[in-house]
């Protein structure tokens, strides 16, 4: 899955807390100055095309809903960081995350105990 730009994200972002929205709906939830009609609803056609939202038609007015996850995208999307910034590396990644943003050892024997969980 190809990543999204900070536009597409934005509103996908609001389309999965929604889980099903018109424009109007989308439009809504930014914040001032709202984005214009149009801008969203090209938008939205956008992510259409690449298979990420879908909709069910009511005469001439489309209600959207997401085809794609949060959890889905999120996990695509942290691969994706980790093969680029990381060198494939999950070991890099938490290093990172322990020396710049300050990971606490309580929050490593939670992520120790996650890791053990899981084999």
């Amino acid at each position: 899955m190809k990543k999204l730009t900070r536009k597409e994200e934005e509103l996908m972002k609001i389309l999965w807390k929604l889980e099903k929205a018109f424009v109007k709906d989308i439009i809504a939830e930014y914040p001032d100055p709202k984005p214009h009609y149009n801008t969203i609803s090209s938008l939205v056609r956008l992510l259409q095309d690449k298979g990420l939202i879908g909709f069910t038609a009511y005469g001439n007015t489309y209600e959207y809903h997401p085809l794609v996850s949060k959890e889905d995208y999120r996990g695509s999307f942290m691969s994706q960081v980790i093969k680029d910034y990381f060198d494939n590396s999950y070991k890099n990644a938490v290093a990172f995350f322990v020396k710049e943003k300050g990971l606490s050892p309580e929050e490593l024997e939670e992520l120790i105990e996650l890791i053990k969980k899981e084999d």
